[in-house]
């Protein structure tokens, strides 16, 4: 993995878990999966457009989750 997908990954790690504090539950699923695919994406591929791609599947992944 490079530099530049390392930083995108540990930038995105940080997010998820500074901005979960008020979010509903939905929410919070929602920016875990993107954090999880993104990473999973980066690691995967070993490059950017892998996390980008792996982050919004993640995303999208996380908020149907916990649908009810």
């Amino acid at each position: 993995m490079n530099e530049a997908t390392k930083k995108l990954a540990m930038a995105l790690a940080i997010v998820t878990i500074a901005g979960c504090g008020t979010m509903s539950h939905r929410d919070r699923d929602t920016v875990v999966g993107a954090g999880v695919g993104a990473a999973a994406g980066a690691a995967i591929t070993g490059d950017v457009g892998g996390a980008v791609g792996g982050g919004v599947v993640g995303g999208v992944i996380g908020n149907q989750v916990g649908r009810h």
